[in-house]
């Protein structure tokens, strides 16, 4: 997955994942893509500062054991904005009706994907810490998401 910083044609920011660029462009042309906040289609990527490591940033904080499980959402409590939520559920709807749940399988399966063993697409999953420190050493884009309740749910 891609993380894009998108802007509309009226200055609003928001955030989007996709497959890939191309996916993106894509939706992009078709008109598929809207800002959240006033509905227009004329999107495209905003500036975005690049993810730069340095020694300090490099390591996971402390407080971390394990990665999110894709198939238990996050509690919410009240403390996201209705619009964020909104933004976070279309998120995971976007993720489960265009990617494939691999579930605890999720490290070996991107290992697959990134040398060439398995066909290329996007999958979601459980993931551990130490698998993700594993992928990350072998040069595997692992993105986590927050895993909301669904908007229907």
């Amino acid at each position: 997955m891609i993380h894009y910083q998108l802007r509309c044609e009226g200055g609003h920011e928001f955030e989007g994942w996709f497959r890939n660029s191309d996916a993106f462009e894509e939706q992009a042309q078709r008109g598929l893509l809207s800002c959240p906040l006033c509905g227009t289609t004329r999107v495209d990527r905003a500036l975005m500062a690049p993810g730069i490591r340095t020694a300090r940033s490099s390591a996971p904080p402390k407080e971390e054991k394990t990665a999110p499980s894709a198939t238990q959402p996050v509690e919410t409590d009240g403390k996201i904005p209705d619009v964020a939520l909104a933004l976070l559920q279309r998120l995971r709807h976007e993720v489960e009706t265009t990617c494939e749940n691999v579930g605890n399988g999720f490290a070996d399966e991107a290992l697959r994907i990134h040398r060439g063993e398995a066909e290329e697409r996007g999958i979601y999953g459980d993931i551990s810490e130490d698998q993700r420190e594993m992928l990350e050493e072998e040069g595997v884009a692992v993105q986590r998401l927050p895993w909301v309740p669904r908007a229907d749910g």
